[in-house]
């Protein structure tokens, strides 16, 4: 048997299992993310790692002095496991907001606590997988064209250039340079992020948790919604992520550490360092989770059959 009849064999089974719709509308959910709200993303970084202005002032600076490819550079990494990342986030939760809560009944949805205590589950275990995606694409988004040129003309291009530059200088534990602090952010904000969407659907459209039948806008509004909640809950150590993850040997190391990271950045910019950026963060959390949900249910019932599972059309 070739290769392309052992494929042809196996992509059938693998969408008819749970498993398989899942990782298919995690991916969905998680591209139509990226792809949405990344250049707010670009934003959001730079405004952590500097005080050179506000939001306006940095984009009209990227944009007219290395183009509208910037706002994009560094997107590889995220998408390039996005797909994988995405479904492992939504088949952890459904089987963690399950499982840590015996109470629930198999023909009901999990509870409020299941929820989120899944969350928090889940946000701890894809740290593992995230941590040296945001890694390489935060050193991506701080690479500045007129630095590069005068002093960085040999810096690494692309995800890949970048992956291997950070592990032939600082090796394997490089590539998990702020994990700690990555879990110390995902487990609690996603604990949240799932409760404030399942809560926000069910308040729009009572029922839906358990017949399936929210309408596209509840998905948005309430996905939305739930990426607004999860970053206000965990901004401050965002950035202290930031500004540890764009540190590397090369240059000299300015933070030993987390509580080094935060005292420092407090005392040389004050509290409100620890929010800079957060309404870039914001307004890109609401239209990025609101495609992600909108983008993985809508999928999610186009891969049951004959839809089995139906979403209102009203919009």
């Amino acid at each position: 048997m070739n290769e392309s009849e052992i494929i042809m064999d196996f992509w059938p089974e693998f969408i008819a299992s749970s498993w398989g719709r899942e990782f298919v509308a995690g991916g969905f959910g998680g591209i139509a993310g990226i792809i949405s709200g990344y250049p707010l993303d670009t934003l959001r970084i730079r405004l952590q790692q500097s005080n050179s202005g506000s939001a306006f002032s940095i984009l009209r600076r990227v944009m007219s002095s290395e183009g509208p490819a910037a706002l994009y550079r560094g997107m590889g990494a995220p998408l390039a496991s996005v797909t994988f990342q995405n479904a492992m986030v939504f088949q952890t939760y459904a089987i963690l907001s399950r499982a840590l809560d015996s109470s629930a009944s198999a023909n009901d949805p999990p509870s409020y606590k299941g929820v989120a205590l899944g969350g928090v589950g889940t946000g701890a275990i894809q740290s593992i997988i995230l941590s040296p995606v945001e890694l390489i694409k935060i050193r991506l988004q701080l690479q500045n064209r007129s630095h590069a040129n005068l002093q960085e003309a040999a810096s690494p291009k692309g995800p890949l250039g970048v992956a291997k530059s950070i592990l032939k200088t600082e090796g394997l534990k490089g590539m998990y340079r702020g994990f700690v602090i990555t879990v110390l952010r995902d487990a609690p904000a996603y604990g949240v992020y799932f409760w404030t969407y399942e809560y926000m659907r069910e308040q729009f459209h009572p029922g839906c948790r358990k017949n399936g039948q929210e309408s596209v806008r509840t998905m948005l509004t309430a996905g939305g919604l739930a990426g607004v909640a999860s970053w206000l809950c965990c901004y401050p150590l965002d950035v202290v992520k930031t500004r540890l993850q764009a540190q590397s040997p090369s240059s000299q190391l300015k933070y030993k550490g987390i509580l080094d990271c935060f005292s420092r950045s407090v005392k040389e910019d004050g509290y409100c360092v620890l929010w800079r950026g957060l309404g870039t963060a914001v307004a890109r959390a609401f239209v990025v989770n609101g495609a992600v949900f909108a983008s993985y249910e809508t999928a999610l019932r186009c891969l049951f059959n004959n839809g089995n599972i139906q979403t209102e059309n009203t919009i």
